[in-house]
């Protein structure tokens, strides 16, 4: 169903469907942190036609092309896939990439102080604080949206939450997620879009396939927060 260009943000085109995530990242646009960014401009700005890209987007949902559609599955279930499929990505890749990126650095570093530098030390703050972000969300926001999925589907009033209300620790959620996509957007600059400099060993291939893949492991596991889990929280609140 086409949207009305003059509201419509990126975040809007990405709730649909999987597969507009899809359409969205191959044309490079940020539907996670940038999620709030109006549709056109936010296409303008890539120097791509609003109306071709919303062509491509439901052209592939028109195919029958489709993932799980997380606006409508109960809420809980939504907070145990992002558990258990983002959650324990994160865990287990962040202290491999260290590792990675630690071995680089001590073998190349001094070839390419001005990178590995600074690689080092964005790698290292984004790892901190994303491992803090899943302990906070893990131990404290998500048992309660879990508590608010079974409330809807029984029918009860939303459980009293001791922090006053969902939406103030999601606001701190949303605003480590857009730390987290700052230092994505700097690595990303440092390693020149992942191209793989000269002095390229496996163990650099290794790294720079690991943050890459990273990165896009990460905006969708932000896109599906921000952009579907929290507002459906919050509306739920409201109700």
């Amino acid at each position: 169903m086409p949207m009305t260009k003059t509201t419509t943000t990126l975040a809007d085109v990405a709730a649909t469907s999987l597969n507009a995530v899809r359409t969205l990242e191959r044309h490079g646009l940020d539907y996670c942190c940038g999620g709030k960014q109006p549709f056109d401009e936010a296409c303008l700005a890539k120097g791509l036609k609003p109306e071709v890209v919303m062509q491509e987007v439901e052209q592939t949902q028109a195919a029958g092309v489709s993932g799980k559609d997380w606006q409508t599955a109960p809420l809980g279930e939504l907070v145990k896939h992002i558990v258990a499929t983002h959650h324990e990505y994160l865990k287990l890749e962040l202290p491999a990439l260290g590792d990675r990126l630690n071995k680089v650095h001590a073998v190349h570093g001094e070839r390419d102080p001005k990178t590995l530098d600074r690689m080092a030390q964005v790698f290292g703050a984004l790892r901190a604080e994303l491992e803090l972000h899943l302990h906070k969300e893990e131990a404290i926001l998500f048992p309660f949206l879990e508590q608010y999925g079974a409330a809807e589907a029984q029918g009860r009033p939303m459980p009293p939450v001791p922090f006053g209300t969902i939406g103030a620790p999601i606001a701190m959620m949303e605003r480590e997620h857009e730390s987290a996509g700052g230092a994505l957007a700097e690595i990303r600059a440092l390693t020149n879009d992942y191209r793989l400099p000269p002095y390229a060993c496996s163990t650099v291939r290794a790294l720079y396939g690991g943050l890459q893949a990273l990165e896009a492991d990460l905006h969708a596991h932000i896109h599906l927060e921000n952009n579907i889990l929290f507002p459906r929280a919050i509306a739920l609140e409201k109700r």
